[in-house]
């Protein structure tokens, strides 16, 4: 089979068997499709070591605008990609080469970005809660810190998604996966007084206030982006003097140092962010280094 009709089945049967996210099948597509502009539409059998060597060098040279050569992390992603087009090939029963045999590039650990108490008090301060977007504002920082919450999962967030009472609500997140999301009853607060600050009845949680596209064509709200919320964050975190870059994810990232270093466990980190797999919760452990090193030299005593 040619490998273009390969690939519309693959990425078919991501959405209808897998039940994969829109974004996730375009980003798929749009790596595969790089082999096709490298190797043009040959057929799935003949994609071999010696082939997949050869665009993987022809990959690390195509560049970004801002770099000569791709990430190694982006060039992972398209051969994760093709391990899974691999995959599907052979429950097919097509004739190709094993994706087992596909190594990823080694990468750095990434750096974790976290805020201190002290840094989340200043930035949380920051909004002016006399209006109903600083209310808003507020709201939103509050909730990226205490839940975790990715920026995609935060602006997909309706009214009735969330329960203020029980301070618990369930969200969607990467891999079309439920988890439950636990709030503190700061963050709930913040929530509750932005809600009575309103006066429409539009579904989405966070909208825009101010601008040109404040509203559609109906009338209704605007649901606010996941742009406008890290630019957001970025403002605030600048008005507060924090000289680092900060994102939502900083938040989440805090979150999840802050229940390590307050001795939560792995595994219930894990699950609270929704990864897949604990070797990427992992990356927080050496944060807690010298947390570690001095719960050893409090409690252990030759």
């Amino acid at each position: 089979m040619k490998f273009t009709k390969a690939k519309t089945d693959f990425l078919e049967y991501l959405e209808i068997e897998q039940n994969r996210s829109q974004k996730t099948i375009r980003n798929y597509d749009h790596y595969l499709t790089r082999l096709a502009d490298y190797a043009g539409d040959i057929a799935v059998g003949d994609i071999d070591q010696e082939l997949v060597r050869k665009w993987r060098l022809w990959l690390n040279r195509l560049g970004t605008n801002v770099s000569d050569e791709l990430q190694k992390t982006t060039l992972n992603y398209h051969l994760i990609a093709l391990r899974s087009f691999l995959k599907f090939c052979h429950k097919r029963g097509m004739e190709c080469m094993s994706p087992d045999t596909i190594e990823l590039s080694r990468t750095k650990r990434p750096q974790v970005t976290f805020l201190n108490e002290d840094e989340l008090m200043w930035m949380f301060e920051q909004p002016d809660v006399a209006t109903v977007a600083g209310l808003r504002d507020r709201a939103i920082l509050e909730l990226l810190f205490s839940s975790g919450l990715r920026v995609s999962e935060l602006v997909g967030l309706d009214r009735e998604h969330i329960n203020l009472k029980r301070r618990e609500f369930m969200v969607r997140g990467k891999g079309q996966k439920d988890r439950p999301i636990f709030i503190s009853l700061d963050a709930a607060n913040w929530l509750q007084q932005y809600l009575d600050k309103r006066d429409d009845t539009v579904k989405p949680l966070f909208i825009r206030y101010g601008g040109r596209k404040t509203v559609d064509r109906s009338g209704n709200f605007h649901r606010l982006t996941a742009r406008s919320v890290q630019r957001l964050v970025a403002h605030y975190a600048l008005l507060a003097g924090i000289t680092k870059h900060v994102s939502p994810h900083t938040l989440r990232h805090s979150f999840a140092t802050n229940l390590l270093m307050n001795g939560a466990d792995l595994r219930s980190v894990q699950a609270m962010l929704g990864h897949s797999n604990i070797s990427t919760t992992q990356i927080y452990t050496h944060v807690t280094d010298p947390h570690l090193k001095a719960i050893h030299e409090k409690f252990h005593h030759k």
